[in-house]
């Protein structure tokens, strides 16, 4: 339960800070796992703070390409995302996406899920003749290295039949949703959740 899990997190980032210093990579876990907390029990605020000074710490101690960076990074902009905060967590998303795709390569899944994600907030935006290129691509990438019918090429699959409905291009959402219910029945049977949430797309 993540809202009993925050008082111990806290204890445990005041005694860490104390005997190991601010910026010690122990510490720091500690403060990225407390700005997870806050998130998980709506304190987007709180968590927020704490997503900017880990990562302000991390950037400094670890380097911007770091993978702890780049997980800090990548959860600051979820977080942006959820407060509406469409703003900050665009132009995040494209730096996490840029020096993930340095670092681990295009295909990586990490560097494909943060792709995803831009383009979902992007969606958000309503800036869909930027995000739907960005699904497309990524749903390429992963059919390529995952299977078409992994979860996450699943779930890209939905997100660009999505993007293409809210553009009014049937000719387009049609189809892929009609894939993704078959892939869906397929893999999890009729009755499973993802197969009757793809139908109800």
């Amino acid at each position: 339960q993540p809202e009993l899990a925050a008082p111990l997190y806290e204890e445990a980032l005041k005694f860490k800070r104390a005997k190991l210093g601010h910026d010690d990579p122990s510490t720091l876990t500690t403060l990225n796992n407390l700005a997870g907390v806050y998130w998980r029990t709506n304190q987007l605020d709180e968590s927020i703070a704490l997503y900017e000074r880990a990562l302000e710490l991390r950037t400094s101690r670890l380097g911007p390409g770091n993978h702890e960076t780049l997980e800090t990074m990548n959860s600051l902009a979820g977080a942006y995302r959820a407060a509406k905060r469409l703003d900050k967590a665009v132009p995040l998303y494209e730096q996490t996406l840029k020096l993930r795709s340095d670092t681990l390569g295009q295909d990586h899944l990490t560097t494909l899920v943060t792709m995803n994600n831009l383009a979902f907030a992007l969606q958000r935006s309503r800036r869909l003749d930027k995000a739907i290129p960005l699904f497309e691509e990524a749903l390429k990438l992963m059919r390529a290295t995952l299977g078409p019918d992994h979860s996450d090429t699943l779930t890209a699959l939905k997100n660009l039949a999505e993007a293409h409905r809210q553009a009014k291009q049937p000719d387009k959402s049609v189809p892929l949703s009609e894939e993704a219910v078959k892939l869906n029945r397929a893999k999890f049977g009729p009755d499973h959740l993802s197969t009757l949430v793809a139908m109800n797309n």
